[in-house]
């Protein structure tokens, strides 16, 4: 009898996910919540768990009693549980203690494959809830509902969750969609002015790989998102979202198999600095200046002209950014080490984004450290 040494089969799965644009979410008048949980399950209750950023339930009182209010006016789609506090920053994705707490509370409220965890903060609160779902039961349903600029228009946005370990940033995480995202306008009034500009900084960078048209109009923008125009930034957070969707859906490498990573430009720099500064800087923040360096790196290397350089590095510091470097020249050197730790993150060979345009990406795999110690040291 002959038996093959080797068995093959093939399959796809099809992925579908929404963002969605609302304002007082919890107001019983708004029925999105309501509607996104019964559109999951018409013949029963959904059994519901809400994760929320500290704060955010500082700056907001009455969320907490919201939370509950709708759920009870709504309880015919929706199964109240209960609401878990954890801290907000990165602070919540050192190591592992609020991941044990999320779980714990995943386990003590019998939430299973088919009932959701809605997740209420910034960028890191996200990221830790989602991983803390993508592994329980291998996966139970998230609901993201950002609330800070960066969030609503980039990290909640992707298909990535995380925690930090063994010193590294996002060294824990996975690959799995949210079911959905809804973005509420209110949480970002809330938001004190260096969270409001930081947010900036992922808008400014997909449009300077991606969108030449989009880049003028926040340069237009600049003054008016400064002095936190609502209308304003609202555009901002949509048209970024957008194209950071479109990049995922269509951009072939939505788990990031390669090992090219363009919504990552600037980041090299931004990861490592936020590790240093033991995260006293915000992400957005850390990733203008990150931009900023790989910006005049690729001036010296005769990708962008000094005119391109200093219209972007002004448009940044117009909307608000301080470009300085947190660190000390003493720490150049550990600061460059970020590449080959980037490198590794990424696997396969060194692709560092740069632009050789504004509106177009250019990939490259190696770095003139001597050049690259001169770009940041102008930014001492």
């Amino acid at each position: 009898m002959h038996i093959p040494k080797t068995i093959e089969q093939t399959f796809k799965v099809e992925y579908n996910y929404k963002l969605y644009f609302t304002n007082h979410l919890f107001n019983h008048s708004n029925t999105l919540f309501a509607d996104i949980i019964s559109r999951y399950l018409k013949t029963s209750r959904v059994k519901m768990l809400f994760v929320v950023d500290e704060g955010v339930a500082n700056a907001h009182p009455l969320l907490r009693k919201d939370i509950m209010s709708y759920c009870e006016h709504y309880s015919s789609h929706i199964e109240f549980k209960s609401i878990i506090v954890v801290p907000g920053g990165e602070q919540v994705k050192i190591g592992s203690e609020h991941l044990d707490t999320v779980l714990q509370g995943i386990n003590d409220f019998n939430i299973c494959r088919h009932s959701f965890v809605a997740s209420i903060g910034g960028g890191a609160v996200i990221d830790m809830v989602g991983y803390a779902c993508a592994i329980a039961h291998r996966g139970v349903k998230l609901l993201r509902i950002p609330t800070t600029v960066l969030s609503q228009n980039d990290s909640a946005v992707g298909v990535k969750n995380s925690i930090n370990h063994f010193g590294k940033k996002n060294f824990l995480g996975t690959f799995a969609l949210p079911y959905a995202i809804i973005n509420d306008s209110n949480f970002l009034e809330t938001l004190d002015q260096r969270d409001w500009i930081s947010g900036i900084s992922e808008a400014i960078k997909v449009a300077l790989i991606k969108d030449k048209l989009f880049y003028n109009d926040i340069v237009e923008l600049s003054e008016k998102l400064r002095n936190r125009d609502m209308e304003s930034m609202q555009y901002v957070i949509y048209k970024c979202a957008a194209l950071h969707m479109e990049h995922i859906a269509q951009g072939g490498d939505p788990f990031e198999n390669g090992s090219s990573r363009p919504l990552d430009f600037g980041h090299w720099a931004a990861h490592k600095m936020e590790h240093i500064t033991q995260y006293a800087i915000r992400h957005g923040e850390a990733v203008a200046i990150g931009m900023a360096i790989d910006l005049t790196y690729a001036k010296l290397i005769g990708l962008i002209d000094q005119t391109i350089l200093e219209a972007i590095l002004g448009a940044m510091k117009r909307i608000g950014f301080n470009l300085k470097l947190p660190i000390s020249e003493y720490q150049i050197d550990e600061l460059i080490n970020g590449i080959e730790e980037f490198r590794e993150h990424l696997g396969g060979e060194l692709t560092i984004t740069l632009i050789s345009e504004i509106g177009k990406k250019f990939d490259v795999h190696k770095i003139d450290t001597v050049k690259m110690n001169e770009a940041i040291s102008l930014f001492l």
